[in-house]
């Protein structure tokens, strides 16, 4: 079998880099075996503004400009719900919360993102007494339809293999790699927190930050917009809420836990005042940079083979955009951003 690309790895990266290639009429197989939970368990918001900082996501325009109409192409494919347009209100607990979103709404990279209508709370389940401040242009992307959807239609297609990708089996020449049968022309891992065990890459310096989120039935919440105060709370219909996210740097597996779980809750019911029941607990790993910037770029020794990890918590917004910029450097020779590039690191 002989194929333009290999990919390893279908989380939203995966996903992203597969889209350029279909786009550019690339043949490929997909090497995933589901060990990497970070993309579907994700609360899959795109959101261009940190609401932490008052400050814009690192080219947050670009990024959505390719990832948007992206999600509709795929909706229309699969015919199926993914992008659900629903906006995030910042909760305020002061007047002088209200001043600081006023004083950022006048920042020029916040002008357009930041309404300076303030939202008084009519929902009585919530406190939020000085009201909330709306970011525009915010949604949610369902990635575990997405991911579920695209497996499937890879399988569909004779471009998916469900299995670990065994490293030692890979055999590198100049102009093409061997894998089990398979003679490719390029390589790509965009395997996410599995780059650990990666011997090509695993010294670059991927930080491994574990997330939990609780889903909750709330029949009597019925708010229809995410709010953000100290924890996200998402509505995902039905009277579901999506509750995160928690922030652990030094356990490394993929187990829920009851700390995690208590600390949610507990933030949880500062802010909203309901009965709810939960639903269930998921936990991932997510990949993320020490500069918050993913690692995209060339192996210093093998020319075709390539890395696209390290989309931290933004992986919906920022994946189609860093896939792209990876495509056109292996293809056409296009420069990486330096913020980008792993060579950033040898420096």
């Amino acid at each position: 079998m002989t194929s333009d690309y290999i990919i390893v790895g279908c989380g939203l990266a995966g996903i992203a880099f597969c889209e350029q290639l279909l786009a550019n009429n690339k043949s490929f197989v997909v090497f995933d075996d589901t060990s990497q939970h970070s993309s579907t368990v994700a609360g899959g918001l795109y959101n261009p503004v940190i609401l932490k900082r008052f400050s814009s996501v690192w080219k947050s325009e670009e990024q959505l400009q390719l990832a948007l109409p992206m999600y509709a192409r795929l909706e229309e494919r699969f015919d199926v719900k993914l992008d659900f347009k629903v906006p995030v209100y910042r909760r305020f607990a002061s007047v002088e919360e209200q001043n600081d979103w006023y004083a950022a709404s006048d920042k020029p990279k916040l002008t357009n993102l930041l309404s300076t209508n303030i939202h008084s709370n009519e929902n009585k389940q919530i406190d939020a007494h000085f009201g909330f401040g709306e970011v525009v242009g915010t949604g949610r992307v369902d990635t575990k339809v997405l991911i579920e959807n695209y497996k499937t239609f890879l399988s569909e297609t004779n471009r998916l293999k469900e299995e670990t990708f065994e490293y030692d089996a890979l055999e590198n020449g100049k102009e093409t790699l061997s894998y089990k049968g398979i003679i490719a022309k390029q390589i790509v891992f965009a395997e996410g927190f599995g780059m650990k065990r990666n011997p090509f890459f695993k010294d670059l310096p991927l930080k491994e930050v574990k997330g939990e989120l609780v889903t909750i039935h709330a029949p009597n919440l019925k708010m229809d917009f995410v709010l953000k105060s100290s924890v996200f709370v998402i509505p995902i219909g039905n009277d579901l809420y999506t509750i995160g996210s928690t922030y652990d740097w030094k356990d490394k597996t993929n187990a829920i836990t009851e700390r995690a779980k208590e600390q949610l809750l507990r933030k949880f019911k500062t802010i909203v005042d309901c009965d709810f029941t939960i639903v269930k607990q998921v936990a991932g790993i997510r990949p993320t940079v020490k500069d918050r910037r993913p690692l995209v770029g060339r192996h210093g020794e093998y020319d075709n083979m390539y890395i696209l990890n390290g989309l931290g918590t933004r992986g919906v917004m920022i994946g189609p955009y860093v896939a792209k910029k990876l495509y056109h450097y292996i293809e056409d020779s296009q420069v990486l951003n330096e913020e980008i590039d792993i060579k950033r690191f040898e420096k």
